[in-house]
């Protein structure tokens, strides 16, 4: 278990300091903050995805809580590496940034944009995510390297969402920065709608796609 947990705080870590680090360089458009975090996590779950699966996401973990293939103790060490390697990215982005660190990359809502309208945006964005994730990684009938598809969908989501709510797709994402900063407003944007967009999107592959099922 402890080489489950070590690989998921490294691939949790690896997102957040790639992806938020893009963002923190002020030199990376939209098309490029997008690339940082597809390919971040698609070269991680090609390193230790074999090891942990690859969630390095909460919402996803809670996913496959839904669906029982994870038990509640494996979920809960899973949410606490996740969180940690979050938080140490974060924290280390800061430190080499210094007083350039600023929002450290992250998530937020657009003027004119509402929490519930976010979070709606961020449930659909993370319901793909899912049902990519469950469609090519867990389904044996995926035919592609899962960390390929699953970080296109990454990034395309944010090309899409992320000038609205800064795409985070995962609470993760959104905690490592928002602990740095201390900013926590409208903080259930990105709990709640990732967690109910994974949630929906593994119980739908299970009940209306699977023909096990």
């Amino acid at each position: 278990m402890s080489k489950k947990l070590v690989a998921e705080f490294l691939g949790t870590f690896t997102l957040i300091f790639v992806g938020a680090g893009a963002i923190m360089t002020g030199k990376a458009d939209l098309l490029g903050i997008a690339l940082a975090h597809g390919l971040a996590i698609a070269i991680m779950i090609a390193a230790v995805g074999g090891i942990s699966g690859g969630h390095f996401n909460p919402a996803v973990t809670f996913g496959f809580l839904l669906t029982k293939r994870i038990s509640i103790e494996k979920a809960a060490q899973y949410w606490v590496s996740q969180l940690l390697g979050a938080a140490f990215a974060a924290w280390t982005l800061k430190s080499v940034y210094g007083s350039m660190a600023g929002s450290v990359g992250g998530a937020s809502l657009s003027q004119g944009v509402s929490p519930m309208k976010a979070m709606l945006a961020e449930g659909i964005g993370t319901f793909l995510l899912m049902l990519v994730i469950v469609g090519t990684a867990i389904d044996k009938r995926g035919s592609f390297a899962a960390g390929f598809p699953i970080g296109l969908t990454i990034s395309s989501v944010i090309l899409v969402i992320g000038p609205m709510t800064g795409a985070a797709l995962n609470p993760a994402r959104w905690f490592g920065p928002a602990l740095v900063t201390g900013t926590w407003s409208n903080a259930w944007v990105w709990i709640i709608g990732p967690l109910l967009g994974a949630g929906l999107a593994a119980l739908g592959y299970n009940w209306l796609l699977n023909p096990k099922e």
